[in-house]
């Protein structure tokens, strides 16, 4: 009878310590950890200086009948049929003042223009599977060339054109494209656009057509021969005109050999070298998101830049490099992953990369179109990408900070001069699901705050924030994106707890702060995306002729 009490006993102990086991688990299983970490930021001189419209977005020219794995995405959003009378449209783009838009894409290189020496009818793309890209030439009438230049000049938009830089060339079996540019339609087309007073920030030749190509490919010394031609152009065009525009090229992907050669061949006719990105593959892959949350892939993309800075710091060329095309993920990309709030991770995490390389501007490939517009492609309501590119463009400023976290490798983080004020902008990127990290921040500089040093030494000192008696020095500015609900796949995104959404005029939403004192870390939730402008501290990085940036 004792034995049966014993075993009693001892499967009453079980039970108790299992449920005590299992609760405490079950508290700790999903709960989220709080991890310190260290932001440091070097603050003696500029890694890089980006333009100050550094944000850059593209209109393509494909037709509806673009489809990509059985998807057609692209209604209409070509160049030649978009609601340019959208009120949303408009509003979008003159919130950023000015947003600098690149006209091109695989299409434009079988672009006829409608000018005098085009005698042809003027008909749009039409498909046909047979053809190189799967289309027909297409033609860009004149009268819709006056309405899209209408447009930019309502919206304040910078404007860069792809010029066709296959006309007159031949296309071999191999895929190579032999012969000179015939520059004829495009100079007749330029001096159109001249004419009627139409300003153009740069003129790009050739889409994808370097080093190994899409589609068809040309050869450097051959494009570097047809960009000194247009530069020439350019300069009888635009004689009398002070302002010339940028000449750009070539518009593809970094092929080191390649662009060596073609940077070396147009030293005195290049002004801006072009490469494009979409590092995360087909828009069809499964494992997109795994990608994108993926702090090791996401580095890979860093050897491009690297080696495209060096390229022309070892030149003699005084070209800057931007990216002329970045989507991410090539045929239109994914629904419900490059148009959802956790493509904003990729997408400014690309833009800080950049930065941090002396690009002076990149190129969202799209403002609207696809499955990665900044904007919806039916509905033109701004998709949550839109809202990061937007943030950055008002807070980051144009020198690039040296900028190092440690505490968690799933943490991004970049730091510019702020803009068009005092101190500096933060951003900081949280790829991990289960951790909130709190960070301090330090400054790597010889001088940092407005106040005296009894000290002249020039070794460097690890400087932090002091309080100040204004608000504007007690306090940061920080804004917190994260996703409607948590879900990563939202085309919602949310600011320091409140939905972003257009008013009933289809403005804008103002993007206001919250103010948070300076002594307090810097919270970041997980999977969110925070910048925080510090106003309340001057680095020598943040001074450049006698002013702040």
């Amino acid at each position: 009878m004792g034995s049966v009490f014993w075993l009693m006993g001892f499967c009453i102990w079980v039970c108790i310590f299992t449920f005590c086991f299992i609760s405490v688990n079950s508290e700790s299983v999903g709960r989220e950890k709080t991890v310190r970490g260290s932001v440091l930021i070097d603050g003696k001189s500029a890694i890089g200086r980006i333009d100050s419209d550094f944000i850059c977005v593209t209109l393509d020219w494909w037709p509806p009948e673009k489809c990509d794995y059985g998807t057609c995405s692209w209604d209409h959003a070509s160049l030649l049929n978009i609601d340019l009378n959208n009120n949303i449209f408009l509003n979008a783009v003159k919130a950023f003042t000015p947003l600098k838009i690149r006209l091109g894409g695989t299409l434009q290189d079988k672009v006829i223009y409608e000018t005098d020496d085009h005698w042809k009818p003027c008909i749009p793309f039409s498909k046909n599977t047979s053809e190189l890209f799967g289309f027909t030439e297409g033609c860009l009438p004149l009268s819709r060339w006056d309405e899209l230049n209408t447009f930019f000049d309502k919206s304040g938009a910078l404007v860069v054109f792809g010029l066709n830089a296959l006309s007159g060339r031949s296309i071999m079996p191999d895929g190579s494209a032999v012969g000179a540019w015939d520059s004829t339609n495009a100079e007749s087309f330029m001096r159109y656009t001249v004419k009627k007073g139409y300003p153009i920030y740069g003129w790009e030749l050739g889409n994808e057509l370097s080093g190994s190509g899409i589609g068809v490919r040309v050869a450097a010394d051959q494009y570097a021969s047809d960009t000194i031609s247009l530069q020439s152009i350019v300069q009888d065009i635009y004689k009398i005109i002070e302002a010339k525009p940028l000449i750009i090229a070539p518009g593809g992907f970094f092929d080191a050999n390649w662009f060596k050669e073609f940077i070396s061949n147009t030293t005195k006719s290049l002004d801006v070298v072009t490469h494009h990105i979409y590092n995360l593959g087909p828009g069809v892959d499964e494992h997109l998101v795994e990608k994108i949350l993926n702090p090791s892939y996401l580095d890979g993309e860093a050897d491009t830049f690297r080696r495209l800075q060096s390229t022309l710091k070892n030149s003699v060329s005084s070209a800057i490099a931007w990216v002329g095309e970045a989507g991410g993920a090539y045929n239109s990309g994914h629904n419900l992953v490059t148009n959802a709030f956790v493509f904003s991770f990729w997408y400014l995490d690309q833009l800080g990369m950049a930065s941090a390389y002396d690009t002076k501007t990149y190129c969202r490939q799209t403002l609207i179109g696809g499955n990665y517009g900044l904007l919806n492609t039916t509905t033109f309501i701004p998709n949550p990408d839109y809202y990061s590119a937007l943030l950055w463009h008002r807070l980051m400023g144009r020198n690039v900070l040296s900028t190092s976290f440690s505490g968690m490798k799933k943490i991004r983080a970049y730091a510019h001069c702020a803009k068009h004020s005092q101190g500096i902008t933060l951003l900081l990127i949280n790829l991990d699901n289960n951790n909130t990290v709190e960070t301090k921040v330090s400054f790597n500089s010889t001088r940092t705050l407005q106040h005296k040093h009894k000290s002249h030494s020039h070794r460097t000192k690890i400087i932090r924030l002091r309080r100040r008696k204004k608000k504007s020095e007690t306090t940061r500015e920080e804004y917190h994106l994260t996703a409607r609900d948590g879900n990563l796949l939202s085309q919602t995104m949310v600011l320091n707890g409140k939905i972003l959404s257009l008013n009933s005029s289809g403005h804008i939403p103002p993007l206001e702060p919250l103010y948070v004192n300076s002594s307090e870390p810097i919270t970041v939730a997980p999977f969110s995306i925070v910048f925080v402008h510090i106003s309340n501290v001057v680095l020598p990085a943040c001074r450049r002729e006698g002013t702040i940036d």
